[in-house]
């Protein structure tokens, strides 16, 4: 029946949770409400701050601010961008930019600059998933440097960090990133709401790990949020800084809950049931007797989940519990009612009992009766006042402390900053309405102090709109004056175009006239030239024809000499034979004197048959000489004759082509001309364009000037929105 709590611990929280078991249903809403409101509290708290960072990534990027140098008028451009993401996103410590050496060469905070992660260091994880083009929320770690920056909007501050960082990413290349560190306890603060707790003795949510993705180094189960046991907010018992008493040993930390503690239970040395069962089950709802044991082994119930925040590689576990006793502890007052009364009933019925038994025989029946009468009117009255000063009248104070609290509020004084003292209300429904009630006015605070926050910001924005839309309108009133002196250089281009349009079609005409003129003198010369080319022609064909004769009169005069050399030889044989017959007619004597006569004749003749052939050999040879000259004088003649031909041939060339250059020289012209239209269309239509431009322009310049009044609208609501907000008395230390 009492199982691991044993009899002596067992008893009272039995009997506690079996006189209001009807609740039951209720706590399992709350605790339910508890978790989803908190997981939702921190994914949007993680998607508002993404959103800055993106918000500065894109202005960032946008303004190609990211190669400038530290000392250019951009940096100063940088520091503002860096300054407006810090006050937007008031839980940032601090906002800084890494290059594509990883090295930090923009930051808020001045001393970081040119610190290098090269190596890794504490971001080292972040920034390798960053390099696969990926967001990441990397954390918690710790980071001493956290510390020395200080806190942004916790009142608890250590070195525990959580860094939201966002990738440059240009043309697909790592080129750094933006990141923003945030301390730890923050997520403590957004899941606490210490102010407005349910449970203000013992109800705690604490995130836990549940599946490392990144931070495989973190074991499930290992505190990832600052338990609020740690800074002294624990009502009942020990802390974790002195360390919790168990009857299993001693639960502390030395610096800081988160990574330090391990969420087991001290009797098992394994994770508690709530924390084990969460992480199995993704969703573990408890709230029955007799609960289950923590890590101080005692008795408690609530409402384990998990989830992932948006880019973070792990997935986290968070419990909403409460101890057992206090959840259940409370008495309603129809109980203490029905207690009071009943025990005035029972006294009594004791005291009637008593006086007849007393007066019973020692005074008559009437006497007495009169007697009981006025002990019991006597009895009545102690007891209607005892029951009215230990029963309604405490109630009714309650509920008028209650009344008036709302009161304050209700009638527009909204000192949000007040609370109800819980502690001061007994354990009925009066101080669950006094719990509830401090938590809705710890929400609708948080809320106020949002709107205040977000109105601030819309009346920073707007000035900012302001003071830009000013320069815009200056910039577009420049703009329209420079279109306005364009329209003018545009109008004179035209004026000039035309005229040069005019002249060119003037010079077009003469050309034309020149054209035809030329082309008739051109016609006679080539008509001439072509009669002197076919002459050349004739020529040309002549001296070949005389060129051949000269050949073969050469061939022909060198066949002679082969002929004479036949003659010589037939001369020196006729020579020899005369010679033989003058010998022979010698040795004959008288009778041989005729032939010797006829013989030297023969001799005489063959002489001058060799000198004849001697003297033609030689007019041959002078006439083959001369022949020679003659050709070679020819050929000369016909390559003169060639080149005539070919200069006639250029010259009809030359003149057809100058007709045709002046044709060419027309056709370019009128090309010109053609050009000359076109340029004149289209700066007609520039100046269109530019008329259009410099309307737009006035229209831009009036879409300014409302924006302006707009401007000024908006800041005048957000003036009023500010007012009514700054209605409420606020905590200004407390951001949720």
């Amino acid at each position: 029946m009492f199982d691991w709590l044993g009899f002596r611990k067992g008893l009272p929280l039995w009997w506690s949770y079996r006189l209001n078991r009807h609740i039951k249903e209720d706590v399992e809403h709350i605790f339910e409400g508890i978790a989803h409101t908190r997981t939702e509290i921190l994914r949007s708290w993680a998607i508002a701050n993404w959103s800055h960072l993106d918000r500065l990534l894109e202005q960032f990027v946008g303004a190609e601010l990211l190669k400038a140098s530290s000392e250019s008028r951009d940096a100063l451009e940088v520091g503002k961008l860096l300054a407006a993401t810090m006050k937007s996103g008031a839980d940032f410590s601090e906002v800084f930019i890494l290059n594509e050496k990883a090295t930090v060469v923009y930051s808020t905070h001045s001393a970081h600059v040119g610190r290098s992660y090269v190596a890794g260091g504490v971001l080292g994880k972040g920034l390798e998933e960053s390099r696969k083009g990926s967001k990441c929320l990397f954390g918690p770690f710790s980071d001493p440097l956290t510390l020395q920056i200080g806190p942004s909007t916790s009142p608890f501050h250590d070195a525990m960090t959580i860094a939201f960082i966002v990738p440059i990413m240009i043309k697909g290349q790592w080129n750094g990133v933006i990141c923003g560190r945030v301390p730890n306890d923050v997520l403590g603060d957004l899941i606490q709401r210490e102010s407005g707790h349910v449970y203000p003795d013992s109800g705690d949510n604490y995130i836990f790990m549940a599946k490392p993705g990144l931070n495989k180094q973190i074991v499930p189960g290992t505190a990832l949020s600052r338990s609020r046991f740690e800074d002294l907010t624990f009502t009942h018992g020990d802390n974790l800084k002195d360390g919790v008493r168990t009857d299993y040993g001693l639960v502390g930390v030395k610096e800081h809950t988160e990574l330090e503690l391990v969420f087991t239970d001290p009797a098992t040395g394994q994770l508690h049931p709530g924390v084990a069962g969460t992480i199995a089950k993704g969703n573990n709802l408890f709230v029955e007797y007799p609960g289950y044991s923590d890590y101080r082994h005692i008795a408690v119930i609530g409402k384990g989940v998990t989830f992932q925040l948006p880019h973070c590689p792990d997935v986290w576990g968070m419990m909403c519990e409460g101890d057992l006793e206090e959840v259940y502890r409370i008495r309603s007052i129809d109980w203490k009612m029905f207690s009071l009364q009943m025990r005035f009933v029972v006294l009594m019925l004791l005291v009637s009992a008593g006086g007849f038994w007393l007066l019973n025989g020692h005074v008559s029946n009437g006497v007495g009766a009169a007697i009981m009468v006025g002990i019991n009117l006597l009895f009545g009255g102690v007891g209607a006042s005892l029951i009215r000063r230990q029963g309604s009248k405490p109630i009714a104070r309650q509920l008028a402390q209650i009344n008036k609290f709302i009161r304050i509020n209700a009638e527009g004084k909204g000192d949000l900053t007040q609370r109800l003292k819980v502690d001061e209300f007994a354990g009925d429904e009066t101080r669950e309405l006094a719990k509830w009630i401090n938590n809705m006015i710890d929400s609708l605070e948080g809320i106020m102090l949002q709107v205040k926050q977000a109105a601030a910001e819309v009346q920073v924005s707007q000035e900012r709109m302001n003071d830009s839309t000013g320069s815009t309108e200056q910039s577009t009133g420049r703009m329209s004056t420079k279109i306005h002196d364009m329209i003018r250089s545009l109008r004179g281009q035209l004026k000039d175009i035309d005229i040069a349009k005019d002249v060119t079609q003037n010079m077009s005409g003469t050309l034309r006239e020149l054209e035809q003129k030329a082309s008739g003198q051109i016609a006679v010369a080539q008509d001439e030239v072509e009669r002197i080319g076919q002459k050349m022609t004739d020529i040309s064909a002549k001296v070949e024809e005389t060129n051949q004769t000269i050949q073969t009169f050469l061939h022909t005069t060198q066949e002679i000499p082969k002929l004479l050399k036949v003659i010589e030889e037939i001369s020196a044989q006729t020579n020899l034979l005369s010679l033989n017959a003058s010998i022979e007619a010698a040795r004959v004597g008288e009778h041989g004197k005729g032939f010797a006569v006829v013989a030297g004749e023969i001799r005489k003749l063959a002489d001058l048959t060799k000198k004849s052939t001697t003297e033609i050999n030689a007019t041959i040879e002078d006439i083959e000489r001369h022949a020679h000259e003659a050709f070679i004088s020819m050929e000369e003649g016909t390559k003169v004759v060639l080149e005539g031909t070919q200069i006639v041939a250029a010259a009809s060339e030359i003149l057809s082509s100058a007709n045709a250059h002046d044709t060419m020289k027309t056709q370019v012209v009128e090309e010109v001309v053609a050009l000359m239209e076109k340029i004149a269309a289209v700066s007609k239509e520039n100046r269109q364009i530019s008329a259009q431009v410099e309307h737009t322009v006035q229209e831009l310049l009036q879409d300014m000037h409302h924006v302006r009044q707009t401007t000024g609208d908006v800041g005048a609501i957000t003036q009023s929105m500010l007012q009514l907000v700054n209605q409420f008395h606020l905590t200004e230390s407390r951001i949720r």
